[in-house]
């Protein structure tokens, strides 16, 4: 063993137990918080306690996932919503003082909620309010709030350009400050790669309170934010974004067919193109259970093959035609109405969709709505109180093979609702080395998967124990085919099952989960980490711990 480089001891910051807790009055953070700032009125209007009418409003707005409402000793002590960026150092110094995390919510899109719930006492910033969207068309940059929203920036980008885009996410509700510091994973990603990678700068308050943004706080941090996670070492205030050139026309597809298991000759060719295709194509599978409707209709898996293309119609149907045939689509088809087929209820069956729009209306439809469909759309806010899931993810090195997909089909047959999503990789991400940011799944992988059970109505332990076997189950029978030494994962598809810190935040604990989702830059993670936050104030369950050498 070598000496320890740098040393954490857990109690620095030992939070309270919720009994102190519960001693800890509203006056005192009030009057913490009120003495430095000038406007105390402003502090009591936006600071929410569980007894403010506002509380359980705010938390289910924030929650894309209610699995932690029946948990009601783990919710914030309080809530704060700040309406300045300088509001937020006031709670850091008054959380100290009193012995409190803070957990800070972009979007509150996590999957784990770790913003939302906590064994430890905590407050929670919400950065909603922090939303300003600056675009700048001459630059191509714009400067975007964490607060803001995924489905915000690419609206306010429309309104100004028809052919300027941002490649990040698909869900219209992603806070920008989460998703762009895990990765960001979208539809552009072949072309232009990951959100992270068009990142120029960006304001960060650290664990002192200071303002910093990218020469202030040097390339190091820069590049722990880009992928890493940007909570774990303090609060992302803001980014300066690169605008990337789209068409004015983009087509957008799906072809749903059937899983048979007799003739897998499509999905092989997808497995073994999808990632070497022009880089102006992208095409994702999803897989899913349709059908037992209580209407007699037969339980089917069903492949939908989803896809953009960045031109028109007829050059889409031209590179479709060499690569891919059975789609068997002309160009008459894309006219921004539904191609009538078969109705997908007999085996194999083909149901085809394709439309050439505008990029904005290709967010719409990516987002879950129709092509035609107001860009307002994404404007929308989803207050999730029934919706329930659990998710994971891998990465692919190598196609599934028959066996992977018969043990699929026969696992998604046996529950009603469960999802993967397989997001091809390659082009751009080909393109940039594994240690150009903290996101390290570049060159070798071929696909991203995520893996989603849902459940309705019901989130009893038994009911929902019975879901979350299912994931576990499936995750476990993927093993023969995803990365192996380790097993990576994508952070911003958080899963506590693979790992976490929630006793003494370990470097050690850390990498047991830190190696999968970071590779081989958790230990500069975790470096960095000890520069800018040695006392580990900023800190959950699967946050970068200080670096101790073995």
């Amino acid at each position: 063993m070598g000496s320890i480089a740098i040393f954490v001891s857990s109690i620095l910051f030992l939070s309270v137990s919720w009994a102190a807790a519960s001693h800890v009055h509203e006056k005192t953070f009030l009057q913490c918080m009120s003495g430095h700032l000038t406007r105390r009125a402003n502090v009591v209007q936006n600071i929410y306690t569980p007894t403010s009418p506002k509380y359980i409003s705010l938390l289910e707005l924030a929650s894309k996932n209610p699995r932690w409402f029946n948990e009601t000793k783990e919710r914030p002590l309080f809530i704060v919503a700040p309406l300045k960026e300088t509001d937020i150092r006031m709670v850091i110094r008054c959380s100290k003082k009193l012995g409190i995390q803070i957990r800070v919510k972009s979007g509150g899109h996590d999957y784990e909620g770790l913003s939302l719930h906590s064994k430890s006492p905590f407050i929670m910033i919400d950065l909603t309010n922090l939303n300003s969207i600056d675009i700048d068309l001459k630059e191509e940059t714009a400067w975007v709030q964490a607060g803001a929203a995924l489905g915000e920036l690419y609206y306010q980008i429309a309104n100004k350009s028809k052919t300027h885009a941002f490649p990040a996410g698909l869900c219209q509700g992603l806070g920008l400050g989460g998703h762009i510091s895990g990765g960001g994973l979208g539809t552009l990603l072949r072309k232009y790669g990951l959100a992270v990678d068009n990142v120029l700068d960006a304001r960060f308050m650290d664990v002192k309170g200071n303002i910093l943004d990218r020469k202030a706080m040097g390339e190091d941090l820069f590049w722990a934010l880009r992928g890493g996670g940007g909570a774990s070492f303090g609060v992302i205030l803001a980014w300066k974004l690169k605008l990337v050139r789209v068409p004015e026309q983009v087509t957008v597809f799906s072809f749903r067919r059937a899983l048979d298991l007799g003739d897998l000759s499509l999905l092989h060719k997808w497995q073994n193109t999808a990632y070497k295709l022009p880089e102006d194509l992208f095409i994702r599978v999803l897989v899913q259970t349709i059908g037992s409707n209580g209407q007699g209709a037969a339980k089917i898996v069903q492949v939908t093959y989803n896809g953009m293309f960045l031109g028109p119609a007829a050059q889409l149907v031209k590179v479709l035609g060499e690569q891919f045939p059975e789609f068997d689509l002309e160009t008459g088809d894309c006219n921004r109405a539904p191609v009538k087929a078969s109705s997908c209820t007999s085996v194999p069956c083909i149901k085809k969709e394709c439309y050439e729009v505008s990029w904005i209306q290709s967010a719409v439809f990516f987002s879950g709505g129709k092509a035609n469909q107001s860009a307002e759309t994404l404007l929308s806010k989803f207050k999730n109180t029934k919706f329930f899931n659990k998710a994971t993810s891998d990465f692919l090195k190598a196609p599934i093979p028959d066996k992977g997909w018969k043990m699929i089909q026969k696992m998604f047959l046996s529950e009603d609702s469960p999802i993967m999503i397989i997001d091809p990789l390659g082009g751009k991400m080909d393109k940039i080395a594994e240690n150009e940011t903290a996101f390290p799944h570049r060159k070798g992988n071929l696909f991203n998967i995520q893996y989603l059970i849902n459940w309705v109505g019901d989130n009893s332990a038994q009911v929902a124990e019975k879901h979350i076997a299912f994931k576990r189950s499936l995750h476990k029978k993927m093993a023969p085919y995803v990365a192996k030494s380790p097993r990576t994962a994508y952070i911003n598809y958080k899963d506590l099952d693979l790992g976490k810190n929630d006793k003494d935040y370990s470097y050690t604990q850390g990498k047991v989960w830190g190696e999968k989702y970071f590779r081989g830059n958790f230990e500069r993670l975790a470096r960095i980490k000890g520069k800018v936050d040695p006392g580990n104030y900023f800190r959950n369950e699967l946050s970068i711990p200080v670096f101790v050498e073995e």
